[in-house]
């Protein structure tokens, strides 16, 4: 997909700039808003409109799986990848009840984020085993 247009959701700064610095090598994507819990990821997700948003599992004041929720609830159609650091099949399950189209562990972002926004944007599940 052309231009197209993410929201990167995780609570540690440093992840975000990594996470950036991965998806935007590829060509056309950008990232264009940023959120460090699932509060800011709910409002963003609102005003911004991503065509996907990749969002942490674990965070203050929201989770990755209830801003997942809110943000189909309330702006239906933007796919959402999943990552975590924590990588237990439960986050499996939990981000396909949330409604996530995919999730990734943290420890193999940098081989399997890209693919898993891929299938993302074109509405395909996601979910390679995590340990």
């Amino acid at each position: 997909m052309e231009n197209l247009r993410i929201l990167l959701v995780d609570d540690h700064k440093a992840v975000r700039g990594l996470l950036r610095h991965l998806l935007e090598a590829e060509d056309g994507w950008i990232v264009c808003g940023e959120a460090g819990d699932g509060d800011e990821a709910v409002e963003r997700s609102q005003s911004l409109r991503p065509d996907v948003i990749v969002m942490d599992a674990v965070m203050p004041r929201r989770n990755g799986f209830e801003a997942t929720r809110d943000i189909i609830q309330n702006t239906p159609g933007i796919p959402i990848v999943i990552t975590t650091l924590y990588e237990y099949p439960e986050f499996l399950r939990q981000a396909q009840v949330a409604g996530a189209l995919g999730c990734v562990g943290k420890s193999r972002t940098t081989r399997l984020l890209i693919p898993a926004v891929r299938s993302a944007i074109d509405h395909h599940p996601f979910f390679p085993p995590l340990s």
